[in-house]
């Protein structure tokens, strides 16, 4: 279900942002989404960082990774691009790009070791063999979000700017997301019980329960204070320079409201900017998740003991 409520939910988001009225807020809003998340994913690392949660292994299932080729960050900046363009959209939905190295030998170097016989010694010693890894594209498996995103986006703001002649696609879009979004409602009430076997199988597989249980504890730990940091002081300090008003009263009206309820709220306030913002909101300004994801990856490393730079 990530694919189809990636993909209704952005361009229903898009879709219905009038660029005329909501242009400037717009602006903020865009401006605000990405300050809150870079620093949510900043005090996120800073904390785990500081914290050490995975600190302590002693038994690394993932220690041969360290045998493996890691790739190039220039290769890696352009599998992102390639990705954001995908050739085929219809591939993007099972498919991503990804650079893979291929160990072969000079051609120079083949032909100095093609002399004669008496030759050879000669030229192993002067020419030793050295294999060069060169990069060669490949695809692997799994959803190339960050391309469907790209397109969302894309179409979502192309059905908003055709006004009455989208405004068709625009309800299709809106239909189908709110129907993607009563199936996941569905699926959520069946999720703990797949979840119970997951984490009963991973806990089967431990050698060392009380060891992984104690970091898992301090992970588990650095997310909660890292979001308690983020909601009660880092996002009322924002609200209430913008507005002068007390923030901790609009938390907790808005703490488990969903998203019906806010509107309401908002339709109060003002109706044009209602049905662009917080759609967007809603699913590009997820601060929580990816907090916890810049906090797992660093998690995941220091239990197998991998060291990380800049």
């Amino acid at each position: 279900l990530v694919l189809p409520l990636i993909v209704s939910s952005l361009v229903t988001g898009l879709s219905s942002m009038d660029r005329k009225v909501s242009g400037k807020m717009g602006k903020y809003a865009v401006a605000y989404y990405t300050f809150t998340t870079l620093i949510a994913v900043f005090t996120g690392i800073v904390l785990v960082l500081t914290i050490k949660p995975g600190k302590g292994s002693k038994d690394s299932s993932l220690g041969n990774l360290r045998n493996l080729d890691s790739i190039q960050t220039v290769d890696a900046f352009l599998d992102l691009i390639r990705n954001m363009i995908p050739n085929n959209l219809v591939e993007a939905c099972f498919k991503q790009y990804k650079t893979v190295y291929k160990k072969t030998v000079p051609q120079n170097l083949t032909e100095a070791l093609n002399v004669t016989e008496s030759q050879k010694a000669f030229s192993i010693i002067a020419f030793p063999p050295q294999e060069e890894l060169v990069p060669v594209p490949s695809y692997f498996a799994g959803v190339n979000a960050l391309g469907l995103v790209v397109f969302s986006v894309c179409l979502g703001l192309v059905i908003g700017s055709m006004k009455q002649q989208g405004q068709v696609l625009q309800d299709f879009f809106d239909s189908l997301n709110e129907a993607i979004m009563r199936l996941v409602s569905i699926i959520i009430w069946y999720t703990p019980v797949g979840i119970l076997f997951l984490i009963t199988g991973k806990i089967l597989e431990m050698s060392n329960l009380a060891e992984m249980g104690s970091q898992l504890g301090m992970y588990t730990a650095s997310v909660i204070v890292g979001l308690v940091l983020l909601v009660l002081i880092v996002l009322p300090l924002l609200l209430d320079m913008a507005n002068q008003k007390h923030p901790y009263m609009l938390l907790l009206i808005t703490a488990l409201g969903p998203s019906p309820i806010t509107f309401r709220c908002l339709e109060d306030v003002t109706s044009k900017w209602c049905g662009s913002v917080p759609p967007v909101g809603a699913t590009l300004n997820m601060d929580g998740t990816f907090r916890y994801e810049a906090v797992a990856a660093i998690f995941i490393a220091q239990v197998n003991g991998m060291e990380l730079n800049f």
